[in-house]
């Protein structure tokens, strides 16, 4: 007879293989290594089958570890949702809402309407995590987020959108820069000036490479960076000029010392939208976000 599977360590086995490392499992997890390892062992011992190869590279599925990691990913899941719906049976708006959105919604406009909605909804948990548009997308139809805030996208019929901000696309430079004097510029004006590129392989990273590619097919960014705190730096430093949404342009290069000029290009008109599995019923405090977080 099967010994008890702990539905605990299940969870960790799920996340061990996810993040390839025992040990970045474990910080993910918020266990011990030691502790996080034990569990491992017990349900290999549970299930009377190795699961995984350590090695110095890492670690390895066995063929038994692949298929408990599948239907793994599957009962933990369920069991996240059961709990979510259990914690909305009694009336009262509870239980955590997986929340996904991208870098600009972060900045811009997340913490205000989220502060709003703690108050409202105080025995509400919100678990944040920051993904690039295309992901949180992937996140809510993978059922790993219950919303998804991002740029607006040609989503698959399984989610809902709603409104949620306009966040277009402008020029931040130094006043003194040659662009400074101009009302509205076009993209062409600015790559005649070094660039400064933010998340390579992001969404705005990937629209702004198609566009220069329109134009001229070997432009290369002057400086690539991972944020848009990092760019107000470098444009600080005179190092170049940068085309971001005007959330980051407000949060990170509101000094004097900057001029913001918006892009005259209709695909600078950027939105964001919110995204969640299309589902009925809905848990309540997920609806109740939703609601709270329409423009």
């Amino acid at each position: 007879m099967i010994r008890r599977i702990d539905p605990y360590s299940l969870r960790l086995f799920v996340a061990v293989v996810a993040e390839g490392s025992i040990s970045r499992a474990a910080a993910r997890e918020h266990i011990a290594a030691s502790a996080l390892s034990r569990r491992i062992a017990e349900l290999e011992s549970a299930l009377g089958v190795k699961l995984l190869v350590r090695s110095p590279k890492g670690i390895e599925l066995t063929l038994a570890g692949a298929l408990v990691q599948e239907r793994g990913c599957r009962i933990d899941k369920d069991l996240q949702a059961l709990a979510r719906d259990v914690q909305g049976l009694d009336g009262q708006v509870n239980g955590m809402v997986r929340l996904c959105a991208n870098m600009s919604s972060l900045i811009g406009f997340l913490p205000e309407r989220l502060h709003a909605f703690g108050t409202a909804y105080p025995a509400v948990q919100i678990a944040i995590s920051e993904r690039d548009t295309r992901e949180v997308i992937r996140a809510c139809l993978d059922d790993e987020a219950d919303v998804g805030v991002c740029v607006k996208m040609d989503a698959p019929p399984g989610l809902e959108s709603w409104p949620f901000a306009e966040d277009p696309l402008i020029v931040v430079m130094l006043n003194a820069h040659p662009l400074g004097g101009m009302k509205k510029l076009r993209f062409a004006d600015a790559m005649q000036y070094p660039l400064i590129w933010v998340h390579s392989g992001g969404a705005l990273d990937s629209l702004l490479r198609g566009q220069a590619a329109r134009l001229s097919s070997d432009y290369t960014p002057q400086v690539v960076v991972s944020s848009f705190d990092i760019a107000c730096r470098m444009i600080e430093a005179g190092l170049g000029i940068a085309i971001m949404p005007q959330s980051a342009a407000t949060a990170y290069a509101g000094a004097r010392k900057f001029s913001r000029r918006p892009l005259a290009e209709a695909w600078a008109a950027r939105e964001l939208r919110i995204y969640a599995l299309r589902k009925s019923p809905r848990h309540r405090a997920v609806q109740e976000l939703i609601e709270a977080l329409k423009k």
